[in-house]
């Protein structure tokens, strides 16, 4: 079995309220270790969830990194906090990820993509989705000016994956998995309306598909399509702010074993070549309480 760290967002909840935390789950053992518990008072609160929780996760060798709403936070592997990097296109952030010594945030509010180099320690480049209603374009950005977007938030741009092939994006309005391979961009895949953490794996593309609980694999050949639904508990404590089962949150341990999050806070393994969940981590019942980002605890 493996050892996950994931992120959390509290919907709904007040100030002074506990908002989100981080979470290092081993699933052989089952102990879940909470090293973080996120009441950060400096936030917005209007809405169900506004600037609450801490949202994408990201390790680079012993450097361990969340994203808050609008900061990025560096922790040491024994979650001791080495400094907070703030920019004024931080906003209402999602996904992160390492690729060729830069992390690549999603800034939601700004439709953007911001590049922070690992070695300067500062975002030194941005990306910008646009569209006219039927193509994208992507506009570049310094993200050091103030010559950048308006926070207009038209895709809710959630997640950012990076590989040779060039950079993955996709978001609630996007309607697709967007590749842009640094001339231009398009929709590599078709993605139903309110995916989360859309990125490609193997020959297909792996999401959540939110709006029916279900994590999906879809391949471009379809022979090996896979869609699994989220736990669900008949011990959830519900509310009108949050629904049980929003899945949300993802990362691959191995060419076979997916993990991924759910409401109320649930990590739970699955098998794409089963097509099963083999087991599963509940960390509260409060559906307002949803896991936002997975990855791979390499620590012990």
């Amino acid at each position: 079995m493996v050892r996950i760290v994931a992120t959390s967002v509290v919907r709904g909840s007040s100030p002074g309220d506990s908002h989100g935390g981080v979470y290092v789950m081993d699933f052989e053992t089952e102990r879940v270790y909470q090293p973080i518990d996120w009441k950060a008072k400096d936030i917005d609160w209007r809405g169900h969830g506004g600037d609450r929780g801490l949202r994408g996760v990201a390790i680079e060798k012993n450097r361990v990194f969340v994203v808050a709403s609008d900061r990025l936070l560096e922790f040491s592997p024994n979650f001791e906090l080495v400094a907070c990097y703030r920019n004024s296109y931080l906003k209402h952030c999602h996904d992160i990820q390492v690729y060729e010594q830069h992390l690549f945030v999603t800034s939601t509010a700004f439709d953007s993509i911001l590049a922070f180099n690992l070695t300067t320690n500062a975002f030194d480049k941005a990306f910008m989705v646009k569209t006219d209603g039927r193509n994208f374009s992507m506009g570049l950005f310094n993200p050091a000016s103030g010559e950048g977007p308006l926070p207009m938030n038209k895709l809710g741009i959630n997640s950012v994956f990076c590989e040779r092939g060039g950079m993955y994006v996709a978001g609630l309005r996007t309607n697709g998995l967007l590749l842009y391979n640094g001339k231009r961009i398009g929709v590599s895949a078709t993605l139903p309306a309110g995916a989360n953490n859309a990125r490609p794996f193997r020959d297909g593309v792996l999401f959540h598909d939110t709006q029916s609980s279900t994590l999906r694999y879809a391949t471009r050949s379809g022979r090996d399509d896979c869609a699994i639904g989220v736990p669900m508990s008949l011990n959830s404590i519900s509310s009108a702010v949050a629904r049980q089962g929003f899945g949300r949150g993802l990362c691959a341990c191995s060419d076979t074993l997916i993990a991924a999050g759910s409401s109320p806070a649930t990590v739970a393994l699955y098998d794409l070549g089963q097509k099963k969940i083999l087991k599963a981590m509940n960390i509260s019942k409060d559906t307002r309480n949803t896991i936002h980002a997975l990855e791979v605890w390499p620590y012990n």
